[in-house]
């Protein structure tokens, strides 16, 4: 049993060290300038969200008795349009960043609207992050399931909760850093250098199969 779970927490903290788990949600911070506590927030529920669609489809999985091959499978399906889409989401981001760049000085009407899509936004990002799969977690599960359903909720259970913190707590870090910089054009073309920075985490992570 303890090798499985220090196995599974091991895998887990790898897993959420790629840059596309936590990034993102820095530009989106940077970018809108959020509170520290409203991206742990968010992050939480990105992550939470992230692990429990690869969970309920390896709980699906076992149950029925699918092979771990097929279930890789589609998850890699899965990881790939989820990397495409966080593409398109960060080239519309970067766009709308530098038409929000020529209002200096938006009127109320123009940062209502800001605010609606900011709301948009964030919740698009978590289902995307919520779509994309944690593709060990599901062979770590077909695993552990050979000592018992136990062995499966205590595995899946480390995985998820070291897998959440780790993508709170580098969200949480990074941005910690970046708010100690404050260049004036930076500050104006903030929502479309966050935008180019989900596109290029997304590419890296499509070129390095991180």
């Amino acid at each position: 049993m303890w090798p499985l779970i220090v196995g599974g927490a091991s895998v887990a903290f790898f897993h959420a060290v790629a840059p596309d788990h936590w990034l993102p949600f820095v530009a989106l911070a940077r970018g809108s300038r959020w509170s520290m506590g409203r991206l742990g927030m968010i992050a939480t529920l990105a992550g939470t969200g992230h692990v429990l669609s690869s969970l309920l489809l390896g709980l699906l999985g076992v149950w029925a008795g699918w092979a771990v091959h097929r279930m890789e499978g589609v998850e890699a399906w899965r990881g790939g349009v989820a990397i495409w889409l966080l593409i398109g989401f960060g080239v519309a981001y970067a766009l709308w960043g530098l038409k929000h760049a020529q209002h200096a000085h938006p009127h109320v009407s123009v940062q209502d609207a800001v605010k609606a899509y900011a709301t948009r936004r964030v919740w698009l990002l978590i289902a995307i992050l919520v779509f994309g799969p944690c593709e060990p977690l599901i062979p770590l599960m077909f695993l552990a399931y050979k000592e018992g359903m136990t062995a499966v909720w205590m595995v899946a259970g480390v995985f998820s909760v070291v897998t959440v913190g780790m993508v709170v707590g580098q969200s949480c870090l990074m941005y910690a850093g970046m708010r100690l910089i404050n260049v004036p054009w930076m500050e104006r073309y903030a929502h479309a250098l966050a935008g180019l920075v989900i596109v290029l985490t997304a590419v890296v992570v499509m070129l390095t199969g991180v």
